[in-house]
C-alpha cells in the first residue's frame, strides 16, 4: 500500500476511535464519565487485533486486546447489531468497574473488524459503594461479574439480562445511562468504519489494518535495536509489602519483561490479571522507546512478557482484582522505567506519584433517599525528566483521567469541596524539581457517607533519578469538629457522620539529579 493511503487510512482508523470517545463522553450520565473521561475506545480487524486507538486511559486500552479477544472466542457466529458485554478479569476484563462493549461491523454482509467501548462505572454492586472494596479478599465481594455474554443480540436487546444487571447495582439509573452511552459509542464507531470500507472497499481497509500493524512492528523492532544488548533489573513494593520485580533482557531476538520473583497473589484487592501487567508493559514501551509509534497489535510483536501464574502480576481466580488495574499498574509502571532508566537514562523520568488515589463515597441523599456511588481518582506530583521539572497536580502514567469539576461534583452529590489546592514542597528535590501533590478536603452532607480509599505511597515514597530525591508521600486524614484530626489508612473503608471531612493529600513526583543541598550543581530555571 502507497504510503499515502497508509496515511489517510491509519489517521481515519484513529478517528473513528475519537469520535467513539467524543460520543460516550457526551451522552454519558455519571460525572465519572461525562466529567472525568473515565473510558476508552478502540478498533480492532475482523481477527480480533487491535488496529487504532483512541488517545484515552493506558490501562484500559492495553487490557482491551484480552476483552476482544474474549468476546470473539465467546461469539463464534457474530451478526450485524450484537453487542457483547463483558468485565470479568478472567476473562478477558482487568476489574469489575471496567465494563466493555464489543460490537462487530459489517458491510453487505462482510465482517470489517470489531469496535470496543471501555468505561469505568461508579458502582458495580458489591461490599461497598463504588465496588472498590479494600476489604476485599476474593473477587466476589468486589461486584457482579460478566463473563462476554450478548447484551443486544442482532440489535435486540436482552431484557432479562438488562433486569439481573441492574438489579446488582446501588444506582441503576445512572448505569442505564452510561450502559446506553457506551451502546452509542459502538453505534457511532459500526457506522464510521462501515463508511470507511464502503468509500475505499473492504479489501483496501483489511489491507490498510495489516499494513498498519506491520508498519508499528517495524518502528517498534527498529527502537528495541537502539537499545544496547543487556539486562536491567529493578523492584518497588507497595505500601503492604507486596513487590513488583523485573528484569529487562535485550537481545538480538527482541525484548523480554520478566516478572519472576513478583510476590504472589494475595488476598487483598492489589493482584493484577494479566492483562492489566501487558498494558503497563505496553505504556512503557510506548512512552520510553518511540512515542509516535501507532498503538496497535503489530507494535508488540517483538515483546515477550513473562508472568508467572499466581502471582501479583499474573493472578488467578479468584484474588481480588479492584485494586491491581488502579494501584499495581502504577507500580509496575515504576518498576519498568526504573529498569529502562538503566538503559536509556535520557529518556525516564523519575517516579511519579505511583496511586491512583481511589476515593468513593456512597450512601442516600437526605431529600428523597435514593442511593449514591461516587467515585474519583485525584491527581498528584509528576516525576522530573533530566531537562524539565514535573508537573504538579498531574493524573500520570496508566490513568489519563481528568478531575472531577467542583461544580459538576457538589451539583451531582451530597457532598462538598472544602478545600482543594496543591501541597507545596511535596516534590522531590534535585537539578529538575518532582511535581507537587494535591490536597482535596471534601465534606459529607445530608446522612452518614461510605468512604472507600484505596491508595498506596502513603509508607514508600517515590524515587528520583540521577541522586534526585524522592517525591513526599501522600496522607489521608478524617476530620470531623470538635475531635482532634484522625489519620486514616490507604486501604480501607470508614463510615462518616453528616458534616465529616475526608481530606487526601497526595504524594509529590521524584526529583532528577543530585540537588545543591547535596553538593549538586544549582537547579536550573525552567523556560
Amino acid at each position: 500500500m502507497d504510503p499515502v493511503t497508509l496515511s489517510v487510512l491509519g489517521h481515519a482508523l484513529a478517528g473513528v476511535a475519537e469520535e467513539m470517545s467524543a460520543a460516550l463522553v457526551r451522552s454519558a450520565y455519571s460525572p465519572n464519565i461525562k466529567e472525568r473521561r473515565d473510558c476508552s475506545c478502540a478498533v480492532f480487524d475482523p481477527r480480533g487485533r487491535m488496529a487504532a486507538q483512541a488517545e484515552d486511559i493506558p490501562v484500559h486500552l492495553g487490557a482491551m486486546p484480552f476483552s476482544v479477544a474474549a468476546a470473539v472466542a465467546s461469539c463464534p457466529d457474530p451478526q450485524s447489531g450484537d453487542v457483547i458485554v463483558l468485565n470479568d478479569p478472567y476473562h478477558g476484563g482487568a476489574h469489575l468497574p471496567d465494563l466493555t462493549f464489543v460490537a462487530p461491523v459489517f458491510l453487505r454482509g462482510s465482517l470489517l473488524g470489531y469496535v470496543a467501548a471501555r468505561a469505568h462505572h461508579a458502582d458495580v454492586g458489591g461490599t461497598t459503594p463504588g465496588s472498590l472494596p479494600a476489604g476485599a479478599t476474593e473477587i466476589y465481594q468486589e461486584g457482579l461479574i460478566l463473563p462476554p455474554v450478548r447484551l443486544w443480540r442482532a440489535g435486540k436487546l436482552d431484557d432479562d439480562l438488562w433486569r439481573v444487571l441492574l438489579a446488582n447495582v446501588r444506582t441503576p439509573l445512572e448505569r442505564a445511562g452510561d450502559l446506553r452511552a457506551q451502546l452509542a459509542a459502538v453505534h457511532v464507531g459500526a457506522h464510521r468504519l462501515a463508511g470507511l470500507a464502503d468509500r475505499y472497499g473492504p479489501g483496501i481497509l483489511a489491507e490498510g489494518m495489516d499494513a498498519l500493524m506491520a508498519y508499528a512492528e517495524r518502528r517498534m523492532t527498529e527502537a528495541i535495536g537502539m537499545l544496547p544488548v543487556g539486562s536491567w533489573a529493578f523492584e518497588d513494593t507497595l505500601d503492604e509489602g507486596q513487590r513488583v520485580r523485573v528484569v529487562i533482557t535485550r537481545e538480538a531476538a527482541g525484548l523480554t519483561i520478566d516478572f519472576a520473583g513478583s510476590s504472589p497473589q494475595t488476598r487483598a484487592p492489589v493482584n493484577a490479571p494479566l492483562a492489566v501487567t501487558a498494558s503497563a508493559v505496553y505504556y512503557c514501551l510506548r512512552t520510553v522507546l518511540d512515542p509516535g509509534v501507532p498503538p496497535n497489535d503489530g507494535a508488540w510483536r517483538g515483546v515477550r512478557i513473562i508472568a508467572p501464574k499466581g502471582t501479583v502480576v499474573n493472578a488467578v481466580h479468584p484474588a481480588p482484582v479492584g485494586g491491581g488495574n488502579l494501584e499495581l499498574s502504577q507500580r509496575i509502571v515504576d518498576v519498568v522505567f526504573g529498569a529502562f532508566a538503566q538503559a536509556v537514562p535520557d529518556r525516564v523520568p523519575a517516579a511519579s506519584q505511583g496511586t491512583m488515589n481511589n476515593l468513593t463515597l456512597g450512601g442516600v441523599r437526605a431529600d428523597d433517599g435514593t442511593p449514591y456511588s461516587f467515585y474519583e481518582t485525584i491527581a498528584g506530583g509528576a516525576g522530573a525528566l533530566p531537562d524539565q521539572d514535573g508537573l504538579s497536580g498531574r493524573h500520570s502514567h496508566m490513568t489519563n483521567t481528568l478531575n472531577t469539576p467542583i461544580e459538576a461534583l457538589e451539583l451531582a452529590y451530597p457532598l462538598r469541596v472544602e478545600r482543594y489546592e496543591l501541597r507545596p514542597g511535596t516534590g522531590g528535590a534535585g537539578v529538575r524539581r518532582g511535581g507537587d501533590g494535591l490536597r482535596r478536603d471534601i465534606r459529607v452532607l445530608g446522612h452518614t457517607a461510605t468512604v472507600s480509599l484505596l491508595a498506596d505511597r502513603r509508607v514508600g515514597r517515590p524515587y528520583g533519578l540521577a541522586g534526585g530525591e524522592p517525591g513526599s508521600p501522600g496522607e489521608d486524614w478524617l476530620m470531623i469538629e470538635g475531635e482532634a484530626p484522625r489519620r486514616l489508612p490507604a486501604k480501607g473503608t470508614v463510615e462518616v457522620a453528616p458534616d465529616g471531612v475526608i481530606s487526601v493529600r497526595t504524594p509529590g513526583g521524584g526529583g532528577y539529579g543530585t540537588p545543591a543541598s547535596r553538593g549538586g550543581v544549582e537547579r536550573a530555571e525552567t523556560k
